[in-house]
């Protein structure tokens, strides 16, 4: 098994963002990406997907390219540049790998959205009630729980070393993930 040691961060703090399905994960993350930026954090992100995807589109150049076996293939303008890898035969993503290729371009932090079960350090996100323990009862590499407010019984035997915040606080999100960030916990 990895954990977070494994991951060639060169130094830089990661965080994984955590929680099941439609809790709000992607919209939490777009609401903290201009807080960050604009306290000195520029933040690069790790999505995981459940599903195939393709961001090229089919007739165009790099997806024909892509197809007859580009591995990888890069498109790249003035403004923007996009990796494409196919990834036959893998299971899941490769952590790492990506972890590697975001931390070269030397973002000051790296959130990663999904990846629930490796170990990383983690923020875990709660809007209704789980109907199971939450993540951060039993996993040792949540380090904050953002929850609604109200939401108490179930979190009652979650480390008290785990910090709570409100899930629709953004401002005191972001003031955590900064502190946490800065005593080089993610590192």
């Amino acid at each position: 098994m990895h954990d977070a040691h494994d991951l060639p961060t060169g130094g830089i703090p990661i965080l994984g963002i955590v929680a099941w399905s439609g809790t709000g994960k992607t919209t939490l993350i777009e609401a903290l990406l201009p807080r960050l930026r604009a306290r000195g954090w520029p933040t690069a992100v790790i999505k995981h997907a459940h599903h195939a995807f393709d961001i090229d589109t089919p007739g165009k150049d790099s997806h024909r390219l892509r197809q007859a076996g580009a591995a990888p293939m890069v498109v790249a303008s003035g403004q923007r540049y996009a990796l494409m890898m196919e990834t036959p035969g893998a299971d899941e993503p490769d952590l790492p790998a990506l972890v590697a290729q975001v931390a070269a371009l030397g973002p000051a932090l790296i959130l990663v959205e999904g990846f629930k079960t490796w170990p990383l350090p983690k923020l875990e996100l709660v809007r209704e009630p789980l109907g199971q323990p939450p993540l951060a009862r039993h996993d040792p590499w949540v380090h904050g729980l953002a929850i609604k407010p109200g939401l108490t019984s179930e979190f009652e035997a979650v480390s008290e070393a785990v910090v709570r915040l409100d899930i629709d606080d953004v401002d005191a999100i972001v003031e955590w993930m900064i502190a946490w960030a800065a005593e080089g916990r993610g590192a």
